[in-house]
């Protein structure tokens, strides 16, 4: 019986909607992280009658036809990049990302990867780097002695050395974006990697046309809203159960064939 099978893709996809919930709920309080959504599409269609055929006997055509469809599949399981919310940390190293882009980092195999997760800090050598200890890209090293630091909104690093009245330029922080925001990799860590699908990395500065700017002493939270993810549970939920119901009832219905051809 094909019900068997139409449903058992139904709680297929219903599986894999509850885990990328489940991840979103997870990442709740991640810095920078942007919820996921899965897509599905259906499968193919088993034609009973072609639409469009002429009738027997006469000029008319069927009109409709009778297709019956084969259940449904994942498409994709899509980043959502929308903004979230900044909270202020106090902590003159953290930056937000206010609109579009992406801060380059340098990764552990030396290659460039990406973040919206701003809580930097510095190394033993005094360069901004990420929780993980990956560098950021360019490159800015903070002097030891230094008192007074600022990043303003287009992203140059300033700080006021001790025994010096004025501020000191250290460097200037950049922002990429990319034509496809979801279509790049998730490498964990809050990181992300260039794909074919993402397109090439376009750098600038912030504050420029299509870029964002960024606020020193604040991180961007995750834009998960946990009352949406509640409602989508249960929604995913309800849709397993029914597509369960429908196995037990085709399976009911195999049962009372079977009985009745003894």
């Amino acid at each position: 019986m094909r019900a068997l099978a139409i449903a058992a893709t139904g709680m297929s996809a219903q599986q894999t909607n509850v885990e990328v919930i489940a991840n979103n709920i997870a990442n709740i309080n991640t810095t920078g992280f942007k919820r996921s959504r899965a897509e599905f599409t259906d499968l193919l269609y088993q034609v009973e009658r072609m639409q469009g055929l002429p009738v027997r006997g006469g000029d008319n055509v069927v009109p409709e036809g009778a297709q019956l469809g084969l259940g449904v599949r994942t498409a994709a399981i899509r980043s959502v990049h929308i903004q979230g919310t900044l909270a202020q940390t106090g902590n003159t190293l953290d930056v937000a990302i206010v609109g579009k882009g992406w801060l380059q980092v340098q990764g552990p195999g030396g290659e460039t990867l990406y973040t919206r997760d701003g809580a930097l800090n510095t190394n033993a050598n005094g360069q901004l780097v990420t929780l993980d200890g990956f560098p950021v890209d360019p490159a800015i090293t903070v002097p030891t002695n230094y008192k007074d630091l600022t990043i303003n909104e287009t992203g140059e690093v300033f700080a006021r050395i001790d025994g010096q009245a004025d501020q000191q330029s250290l460097g200037q922080l950049t922002l990429v974006t990319f034509a496809n925001d979801a279509g790049l990799a998730a490498q964990g860590g809050n990181l992300f990697a260039e794909t074919t699908a993402s397109g090439q990395p376009v750098a600038g500065v912030p504050g420029d046309p299509g870029f964002g700017t960024l606020r020193q002493g604040y991180l961007e939270d995750s834009n998960v809203d946990p009352v949406k993810e509640i409602s989508e549970l249960i929604s995913a939920q309800r849709a397993y159960e029914m597509n369960s119901k429908v196995i037990q009832a085709a399976d009911d219905m195999s049962g009372i064939v079977s009985k009745g051809l003894r």
